[in-house]
């Protein structure tokens, strides 16, 4: 990923479109074929070249075309003819963002592949559900693992959706006119380099395409996070029902040699929020004055290459946790015990309601009992037992049903279909 945001790339990228311009401009019969093959055969640059003129120039595009022409001589005036700088820069940095989202779209389907072999490895290993942080209902391990495979399959889309969205290039003059280059040009450079042309531009390509690539890595980013944070809060000393890799010789922390510290998980939490502050600075850029002024353009040297590389970096990390992760059944299972049945409360609120008891009434009896439970620390089946109003609906035989963990896991087969796994 970094080498596609080296100079280097760049300026190849930058070069590959001048002389693409001028083949265009050579079928024209703008360029001599004589004064085309010269500037195929020596066109050239050096980036340390480059920047010595730069100091002078204060301008890159300039301090690049000027290196050239040392290299091609009289036939570089042929070089740019027409052009804006924006119209290569512009149109470079495309090709660099559509490379940059290949790779990110490796990363995911790499990702999703691990995540495909958790959910079936763990796809009956029964949990306690939580919400707001409490034990609700019972689920399995393999579900949590299959709703992340489904959403990292929206955040597939949306990097391709990221990669349609810059796939255009412009090669239209100072202010998005044609008027010193034919619009010809542009469509031979554009479908030559891979791109669409733009259907309308002025001096730039139109900032909200950008503002959309930087907002689907944000919220792939986003994703990660989510991920990272479900396993933070299961590797917690109390649950320690998940634990991210812990490689032999790894210091958790330098005053307690016991830590396990979930730090990889730490780090995708933190750099989520970077992405997303870029994501928010690509938002700032897409208004512009008039035509085009240069205040994006510094924003972006910094937030494009930083977003792209920091989330394969991200999903580098995710792909190694998902797949050498700890994962400890019997924990969840003694996690699960903990609340002494409480877990069952809503299965068994729906089997008085099947048994015609008023539902407020029903509600209030299920929560007596549960209360009990709780302040008591006594059994939940012990409790509905004891319940004078619930045994006068339920039959003896069919309390030790209610508890049955199979009822939860009755339709993995089918959510597991839904996903696609």
């Amino acid at each position: 990923m970094a080498r596609i945001w080296d100079e280097e790339n760049k300026f190849q990228k930058m070069l590959d479109i001048e002389i693409l311009a001028c083949e265009a401009m050579s079928n024209l019969g703008k360029v001599p074929k004589k004064e085309l093959r010269k500037i195929k055969s020596k066109a050239k640059f050096s980036v340390k070249r480059i920047e010595t003129i730069e100091k002078k120039t204060r301008h890159d595009v300039i301090a690049f075309l000027h290196n050239i022409a040392e290299h091609v001589g009289p036939a570089s005036r042929f070089v740019h003819q027409g052009l804006t700088s924006s119209d290569v820069l512009d149109t470079a940095l495309s090709v660099m963002m559509k490379e940059a989202a290949s790779i990110l779209l490796d990363d995911l389907k790499k990702l999703k592949s691990e995540l495909r072999k958790k959910a079936n490895r763990y796809k009956y290993t029964i949990m306690a559900g939580r919400s707001h942080g409490v034990h609700a209902e019972p689920t399995t391990f393999g579900l949590k693992m299959a709703l992340f495979f489904d959403e990292i399959n929206r955040c597939i889309e949306r990097i391709k959706a990221a990669k349609d969205i810059i796939n255009v290039g412009k090669i239209s003059g100072p202010v998005g006119t044609y008027s010193n280059v034919e619009p010809y040009v542009e469509n031979y450079v554009c479908r030559k380099i891979g791109l669409k042309p733009a259907n309308i531009s002025t001096q730039v390509l139109q900032r909200d395409r950008h503002a959309e690539y930087m907002s689907h890595i944000a919220v792939v980013g986003a994703t990660l996070e989510k991920i990272a944070l479900e396993i933070r809060n299961l590797q917690k000393t109390e649950l320690r029902e998940v634990e991210e890799p812990f490689s032999k010789g790894q210091k958790g922390s330098s005053a307690m040699p016991h830590k396990r510290n979930p730090v990889m998980c730490e780090r995708i939490t933190g750099l989520a929020r970077v992405l997303r502050a870029n994501a928010m600075a690509s938002m700032e850029n897409v208004a512009l004055w008039h035509e085009r002024d240069i205040s994006h353009s510094s924003v972006e040297r910094i937030i494009i290459p930083d977003s792209t590389i920091l989330l394969d970096y991200m999903l580098n990390d995710m792909i190694f946790i998902i797949k050498n992760m700890h994962v400890y059944p019997q924990n969840m299972r003694n996690n699960l015990a903990k609340t002494k049945g409480l877990i069952f409360s809503a299965r068994i609120l729906v089997e008085l309601e099947k048994r015609g008891v008023e539902r407020r009434k029903a509600y209030d009896i299920i929560q007596r009992c549960a209360m009990d439970t709780w302040e008591k620390n006594e059994n939940f089946k012990t409790a509905l037992w004891m319940d004078k109003d619930f045994m006068k609906v339920v039959k003896a035989r069919e309390l030790e049903m209610f508890f049955d963990l199979g009822y939860y896991t009755k339709h993995v087969d089918k959510i597991f279909k839904k996903v696609g796994i």
